[in-house]
């Protein structure tokens, strides 16, 4: 298996992970979009608060895989790049793409 496709299945395996804990008092629901010709990997939820009534739909965390490196465009999480770098990727094809570029120097992960 090449580098590529080993990262897409880290990604994929890193967002089931994190999606089989259901949420516990809301009627919501986690769903994986994947994109294979443009190498997008979306976390979504969606559904309904039962408290308050009110609609979540949105990104939890996006990565896509540019140049062969996992650029992490969202993390709505606590941190995804440890659990990529649990699976092997090195911090080294790790993008925080959602930080500025002239911060990303600073965060021990890939700048490009």
């Amino acid at each position: 298996m090449d580098r590529i496709e080993k990262y897409r299945e880290i990604v994929l395996q890193v967002f089931r992970e994190n999606t089989e804990v259901p949420v516990a008092h809301d009627d919501i629901k986690d769903e994986i979009i994947v994109d294979r010709e443009a190498d997008r990997y979306l976390w979504m939820a969606s559904g309904w608060r039962k408290r308050t009534g009110s609609r979540v739909h949105g990104c939890i965390a996006r990565i896509d895989i540019i140049d062969g490196k996992l650029w992490i465009q969202y993390d709505g999480t606590e941190g995804i790049a440890p659990d990529l770098e649990r699976y092997g990727v090195p911090k080294e094809h790790i993008v925080l793409g959602f930080r500025a570029p002239d911060v990303r120097q600073h965060t021990g992960y890939a700048v490009e």
